[in-house]
């Protein structure tokens, strides 16, 4: 697939290097040509210095050859600006990076696709409905339903004591012979596993499981976790991730919610209807104390500064709180994160990632969620008439080697995989997999009517 990328935002450079390393032809578009040639040092990428929004240089990167534009510029006006002339010089699909939530409206949808914008992607809001999502699903570290929740991924930490460390896959199995889940990767010391039947989990593995809803207590129990309730909750910043988030959560919640901008705090006092905005600084302990953070079932913070969300989630848990959720935006920061105790870490990047990824695959996919504790996705694939994924039974196909089916929905219920199924046509599939392997499974899940 030819790709143009616009923008010298961490976004469209973290899509340049991932992109590039799965067999498409990459060309990375920016006006800073410094930022381009440190692009060119450690990738394969084609650049071009100049401003996206000149037709002239559009022209010059070949956009009436490219299948997919993906403008991700810091300014959102750029992106649609860039995405609209993308679309009429060629471009078969459109994507702009948006972070005014006013422009995801249904009505400027609209207007947007009539000026030839396929989709439009917010990082920010992706991020705010994962940490919606977390809260509603307490006891895991990252959760993603499939087809209505007929099966779901779930990531689990194994504490000490948990009933599965020591085991292997397969005794795991045999002695819970009624199939509710299936472990699709371990992640251990920076490592990421793709498990076999002889793998033996560890304490403090990080496992990706993929359950159906009536195995998600025995899934918990066996790594040594519990749901809890959660009522009360402290926002940490009170940006486009922090107020999403507050606005999405305030009708379930008492919502605590901390800026330290005066302004910004009359903005979102007038904007939140029942979520209690306070003006100050959350690195202040005695501030804390004094809004009970001890009282607090969970701690979110997402201040532009990823070393002030990781060092104020790192108190919420010296009092107590049970879940502690941090934005990391630099990626490097996200194995210690959790090696030294917090709940979950979401990351922009990655979320946006996640949600792009699936235009640059050849077959039908449904959902795509790239997950922020490995370098690796998930993907729903629907199955087709005459792909190679419905020619034989799973134990039999040549699947890629870094690549897992978890599960599999048909006809509205979800079954974990086993070697004997045969996946059929209109199957709804669960795949885990690394970025070595995206470009293998995609061919499994193409049929030959797809061009």
């Amino acid at each position: 697939m030819n790709i143009l990328i616009t923008g010298d935002s961490e976004v469209a450079l973290h899509l340049a290097e991932l992109l590039s390393g799965e067999n498409h032809d990459v060309t990375l578009v920016a006006p800073d040509k410094d930022f381009l040639k440190l692009i060119e040092s450690h990738s394969d990428l084609l650049t071009l210095v100049g401003d996206s929004t000149s037709i002239q240089v559009l022209k010059n990167a070949n956009v009436r050859r490219t299948d997919l534009l993906i403008s991700a510029h810091h300014d959102g006006r750029i992106n649609l600006l860039t995405a609209i002339l993308g679309k009429r010089l060629g471009a078969r699909k459109c994507i702009a990076k948006v972070n005014e939530p006013e422009y995801l409206s249904g009505m400027c949808k609209q207007h947007y696709r009539e000026l030839g914008i396929d989709y439009l992607v917010s990082p920010e809001k992706i991020a705010a409905n994962e940490i919606a999502n977390l809260l509603t699903n307490t006891a895991a570290a990252e959760i993603f339903d499939f087809s209505e929740n007929r099966l779901s991924l779930m990531l689990v930490k194994l504490e000490k004591g948990a009933p599965v460390i020591g085991k292997t896959l397969r005794e795991i199995v045999k002695d819970h012979d009624e199939h509710n889940f299936r472990a699709v990767s371990i992640h251990r010391r920076a490592k990421t596993i793709i498990p076999r039947g002889e793998d033996r989990f560890q304490e403090n593995d990080l496992a990706y499981v993929v359950t159906k809803p009536n195995g998600i207590d025995r899934l918990l129990a066996l790594s040594g976790k519990k749901r809890f309730d959660i009522n009360n909750v402290m926002i940490i910043g009170g940006g486009a991730v922090g107020s999403q988030a507050a606005a999405a959560l305030e009708n379930k919640f008492n919502i605590k919610l901390f800026d330290m901008d005066p302004e910004r705090a009359n903005e979102l006092s007038d904007m939140l209807s029942s979520t209690l905005v306070i003006n100050g600084d959350a690195r202040n302990i005695n501030l804390l104390e004094s809004e009970s953070i001890g009282s607090m079932d969970a701690f979110v913070a997402v201040t532009n500064n990823s070393e002030t969300n990781i060092l104020t989630c790192l108190l919420a848990k010296r009092y107590g709180v049970k879940k502690t959720i941090a934005l990391v935006e630099n990626i490097d920061f996200i194995d210690i994160s959790q090696s030294v105790g917090i709940d979950t870490i979401i990351n922009k990047k990655l979320a946006t990632a996640s949600y792009i990824i699936r235009f640059t695959m050849t077959a039908d996919v449904i959902s795509t969620k790239c997950l922020t504790s490995v370098d690796a996705e998930v993907f729903e694939f629907q199955a087709r008439d005459r792909s190679p994924i419905t020619k034989k039974p799973i134990r039999k196909l040549n699947f890629p080697k870094q690549a897992i089916i978890g599960g599999i929905i048909r006809d509205n219920e979800g079954f974990i995989a086993e070697g004997d199924m045969q996946i059929r046509n209109g199957d709804k599939v669960v795949v885990f997999a690394l970025p070595e392997a995206f470009h293998g499974v995609d061919k499994m899940f193409k049929s030959k009517l797809q061009r």
